[in-house]
């Protein structure tokens, strides 16, 4: 079983940033892919960013350019860098661990950017 724990998140001005974490329990860390994905009200869930075993990325439109996932096998931490943060970008932000046929997600953490 693995477990995911995200912190980080808060009130923003727009244009501000803000960095969440997601900690990764556990000795597999270097076997999983991780994603980050968010929740608006009334909205469904949608990915934000994703990093392979390999440390490729990839990103929506959307946030392209001003997100940056990251990942740290020394701390079993994945990060989200969020820089230029609009008010669309306020939603409960979920950090996603996907291998094979496993699937794990975190309780997620909330980001509202509000002047």
């Amino acid at each position: 079983q693995v477990q995911l724990e995200e912190s980080g998140g808060g009130l923003v001005q727009p244009g501000g940033s803000l960095g969440l974490s997601c900690a990764v329990s556990g000795s597999r860390f270097s076997t999983f892919a991780f994603a980050w994905y968010r929740q608006a009200p009334g909205k469904q869930r949608e990915l934000v960013a994703h990093i392979s075993t390999r440390d490729t990325t990839t990103y929506p439109d959307s946030v392209k350019g001003r997100f940056t996932i990251s990942r740290d096998s020394a701390k079993n931490t994945v990060y989200l860098q969020m820089n230029s943060l609009k008010p669309e970008d306020t939603a409960v932000y979920y950090c996603n661990a996907a291998a094979f046929n496993e699937f794990y997600w975190g309780q997620g953490t909330q980001v509202t950017v509000s002047s």
